[in-house]
């Protein structure tokens, strides 16, 4: 059943809303990597002016994309329980208020970035609000490609906070792109698996397997999460970062690991929510990682 909130004042109500529009705290999960991206990249003395640009900027633009994705699906929310409730799906929220107020975010955010960060971030913030908004999304209902489309622009905050930082769009940043990059696969897949009948409510083709939650969904999850393992070893390689960060990231590789192997034998939802929660455990103690390690 849907979860219906009601909310009696108004002004409340409506930052509610802005919030469900935003995904605020998907929004504020993904700025963690921008900021961890900065972290291990800045030299010399920390640019505290310059680390909340990228904040701000990169909140906006993530908050702008969020928003968009929720226009293009309104329609499409109003058949799922889990988004039912959206502002835009329950009619809450005008079409054209959603629309300014995605258009104001998504420029500024790009803008704060351009000017206070550099061009480049802001090149690759726009890169990211476009690719997600416009490609993405409109691709979930299309074909399981669309993970991999999205798993692009999901990737590109941590290396946007290494080019704020540095202003390089160097080997640092594309490990930190990959990482994040090869994270997202059996994190969304678990999501999707999950809440698989939910989305076939939408038409939306998010495992890769036509069987949908059968073994070559979970082998392609199994897949990507033993990729993590090496990838975490070449910031410690490259002398990026200590024997700290290569112990934390060995060992959230392998928790993921292990979960995925538990999920390709057992092919059921518990092992999939496993999964899951496994992953959102890995990214926030990476990326603390790989800031500890460099100090």
């Amino acid at each position: 059943m849907t979860k219906i909130i009601s909310i009696s004042n108004p002004i409340i109500s409506k930052i509610y809303d802005y919030g469900v529009l935003a995904k605020f705290k998907l929004t504020s999960f993904i700025i963690m990597s921008a900021a961890a991206g900065y972290g291990i990249a800045f030299q010399g003395s920390f640019d505290f002016f310059k680390f909340f640009s990228l904040l701000l900027g990169g909140f906006l633009i993530t908050a702008s994309s969020n928003a968009i994705n929720q226009i293009l699906e309104r329609n499409f929310d109003a058949l799922m329980d889990r988004t039912a409730n959206r502002p835009l799906a329950s009619e809450r929220m005008s079409l054209m208020e959603a629309m300014v107020a995605a258009g104001f975010a998504g420029v500024g955010g790009v803008l704060v970035l351009w000017f206070y960060c550099n061009p480049m971030a802001g090149i690759l913030g726009a890169l990211a609000l476009l690719s997600y908004a416009f490609i993405y999304t409109p691709m979930k209902r299309i074909s399981p490609i669309s993970v991999w489309v999205g798993a692009i622009p999901g990737a590109l905050p941590p290396m946007i906070g290494v080019v704020a930082a540095s202003g390089k769009l160097d080997a640092l940043a594309w490990v930190m792109f990959g990482i994040q990059f090869l994270w997202q696969f059996p994190h969304y897949w678990a999501i999707a698996w999950v809440i698989d009948d939910d989305y076939q409510k939408a038409g939306y083709k998010m495992l890769p397997s036509s069987g949908g939650k059968d073994r070559i969904t979970a082998m392609f999850s199994l897949i990507y999460a033993a990729m993590l393992i090496p990838i975490g070893l070449i910031p410690t390689y490259f002398g990026w970062c200590n024997n700290f960060t290569l112990i934390a990231m060995v060992l959230c590789g392998l928790m993921m690991l292990v979960q995925a192997i538990i999920l390709f034998v057992k092919l059921d939802n518990k092992s999939a929510r496993g999964l899951m929660f496994g992953s959102f455990i890995y990214l926030p103690i990476v990326l603390l990682a790989l800031v500890i390690g460099k100090i």
